[in-house]
Parts: C-alpha cells; sequence; structure tokens
C-alpha cells in the first residue's frame, strides 16, 4: 500500500508523550502508507521503555498490524531537543520531523520560564540550525503548536508563539526542507487535561475545582489533533499553520456532565497564573492572511513577505475565540459521547 508515509523514516521528538505515542500509533498502523522507520526521541527512558512494552502488545486483532510495525520499523532513541548535538543526530536521515517536544503545563513555564524558553524556543532553534548547517535532506518539518500561542498572556503561549515564528523562518534558511506548523485547542484525555482531573476529583467525592464560571475551551481528542497534523503534511505550502474547526465549550457546562447526578460541589478556585478567560486560535490581526485550507481547514499564511504571496479572499473575519461558538449542555453530551466514550465511561453515557 502507497501513501503520505510509505517508506519514509519518520523522527518524532517528545514521542513519548500523549500526542506523540497517538501519532505514532497512527503512522503504525499504515493506514497512510507503511514507514521505512518511525524514530521516537525523548530524555526520559522510563516512559520510551513503558511505551515500548505498549507497542509490543496485542491485545486484540486490531493490534497485529502495530504491533508488526513496531517490531519492523520502531526505534528510541535518548537525548533532548535543548542539545544540539542530540538533534543533529535524531535529524540524520529523518525524511519528516513532527516536532512534538515543549513544556506545555502552563503554570509549571509561569514558575520555570527559562526551561520554557530552553525546550520550547532553543529546541526549535536547534532543529532548523542542525537541518541548515548540515544539508540535512529533510523533506518536512511539522511544528505543534497550541492556541495559547495567539495573543499570547502566558509564557508557555509565548514561547509557542516565538517557535511557530522559529520554524516559519526555517524555510529561508534551509529552503530544501518545508516547515509548518499546526495549530490546535485543548486535546480531551490527555496527559494532564482537565477530564482526567474532574474524574480523578469526581471519584475522590469532590470538590471539583473550576477557576472561573465564565472560563470557555476549545475541544478535540488526540485523533482529532493527528488528523490536523497529517492534512498539514498533506497540503500545507512552507511557513503555513493549519488550524482545525473544532467546537467549544464553558468547563462549568463540562464540569457538570461528568458529575451528572452525583452529590459532589463545583467550587470556582480563581484564575491560575497565567491562564485565560477565552483561548483565541486565530486573532483579528491573523484573520487577513487566513485562507481556507485543504479538507476544511484554516490555514494561516506567514507573514514575511518571501513566504506569505498574496491573500485575495481570507477565510475569516475578525478572531477565532473559544467564547465564539459554544456547544450547548446538550450538545455537549453527544460530542462526548462521539469523542471519548472509553473515557467518560457507560454511566455518563446513559444518563
Amino acid at each position: 500500500m502507497s501513501g503520505l508515509y510509505e517508506g519514509k523514516r519518520i523522527l518524532v521528538t517528545g514521542g513519548t508523550g500523549s500526542l506523540g505515542q497517538v501519532l505514532t500509533r497512527r503512522l503504525l498502523s499504515g493506514s497512510e502508507g507503511v514507514p521505512e522507520s518511525v524514530t521516537v526521541f525523548s530524555r526520559d527512558e522510563a516512559k520510551q521503555h513503558y511505551m515500548r512494552l505498549d507497542f509490543m502488545q496485542r491485545c486484540t486483532a486490531t493490534d497485529e498490524i502495530i504491533f508488526e510495525n513496531s517490531r519492523q520499523a520502531l526505534r528510541f532513541l535518548i537525548g533532548d531537543v535543548r542539545d544540539y548535538a542530540s538533534v543533529v543526530r535524531a535529524a540524520s536521515g529523518a525524511d519528516i520531523v513532527f516536532a512534538a517536544a515543549a513544556l506545555k503545563q502552563v503554570p509549571s513555564c509561569e514558575y520555570f520560564p527559562w526551561e520554557a524558553v530552553r525546550t520550547n524556543i532553543s529546541g526549535a532553534e536547534n532543529l532548523v540550525r542542525a537541518i541548515a548547517e548540515h544539508a540535512l535532506p529533510v523533506e518536512t518539518v511539522v511544528g505543534i503548536s497550541t492556541d495559547k500561542a495567539c495573543k499570547p498572556v502566558n509564557v508557555m503561549g509565548m514561547t509557542k508563539a516565538i517557535q511557530e515564528r522559529v520554524y516559519i523562518e526555517g524555510n529561508l534558511r534551509a529552503p530544501n526542507t518545508r516547515f509548518i506548523a499546526a495549530r490546535y485547542g485543548n486535546v480531551l484525555a490527555s496527559r494532564g487535561s482537565v477530564v482526567p482531573l474532574f474524574l480523578d476529583q469526581i471519584a475522590a467525592g469532590g470538590p471539583v475545582t473550576i477557576t472561573t464560571a465564565d472560563m470557555t475551551r476549545f475541544l478535540l481528542t488526540l485523533e482529532d489533533a493527528v488528523d490536523t497534523i497529517f492534512a498539514a503534511v498533506r497540503s500545507a505550502s512552507p511557513g503555513e499553520t493549519y488550524i482545525p474547526k473544532c467546537p467549544s465549550a464553558k468547563m462549568t457546562d463540562l464540569a457538570q456532565f461528568l458529575i451528572g447526578d452525583k452529590d459532589v460541589e463545583m467550587v470556582i478556585t480563581g484564575i491560575r497564573p497565567g491562564e485565560k478567560i477565552h483561548e483565541i486560535l486565530l486573532s483579528e490581526e491573523e484573520a487577513t492572511r487566513t485562507i481556507a485550507g485543504h479538507e476544511g481547514y484554516f490555514a494561516l499564511r506567514p507573514m514575511l513577505p518571501e513566504l506569505a504571496g498574496p491573500v485575495a479572499e481570507p477565510a475569516l473575519v475578525g478572531d477565532y475565540s473559544s467564547a465564539g461558538a459554544l456547544m450547548t449542555p446538550e450538545a455537549l453530551a453527544t460530542f462526548l459521547a462521539e469523542k471519548i466514550p472509553d473515557v467518560v465511561g457507560e454511566s455518563y453515557l446513559e444518563a
């Protein structure tokens, strides 16, 4: 079977994270062609060990293909995107790089801002520099970004905003490589996200903590995130950022759905350091250079004139905010039933 990744040598930085593992599983499924190799690059040997064990297990018949491709194609490499020599070694021989390594916890980045700079900015610079200085034959680099990079108010968002620009400028320094990005919102049920937190709080008898009653967030699954990334690889021009069209919800509605008829209190605790009440995936300034990308995504054209080209008909008027198209509580229940039934459980879906 031929396809987008058939015979490609793929590097996933930060590959042991929630996104990295789902991305790796999708690559090994062969749905877009079977890669020659998929290398998971990260600095945590324990996470790599458990990921290797997980991918080598066959729990159901549908795992057979992933198991076989894991035996043949999956590789693990210890290293750190902060270390230039590690990045050169990892990127050498890669055809496609999914750059998912990041410090992404908002409060952690507020308390350790320089650490966020070292990973999110210096890590990106190390990858661009390695490709440019060593003329590495990398075809495509996909930077994994976040809605917090748009009009950033916290360190995580600020560093990811600069990371986007580092990758975009990489097209000028290494013109034989296509540098693109994917920007999306909160990922449901990923490690450290709000759904597992709420479920743990409910299981403990509460309270469920909400930072502010007005808070809204975009919602998508890890599979939706991977779909966005793959769409960018298929269709994005150099310097473009692909952005999904995804729904949003009030966090109080999400918490209330998960609480259901249980006697669990909801408590407002106040906004944490660096939090926004509403997230933005595209600002009004960016709207003027946002076009309709392929497969129904928004494509944000780069600001640099050497890459931008004309934008005759912007696809967006004003910003694209999580406050703009909120799901009703009923629509949210239907959405969660479709997207994460295994996480919220049958008891919620039968309510």
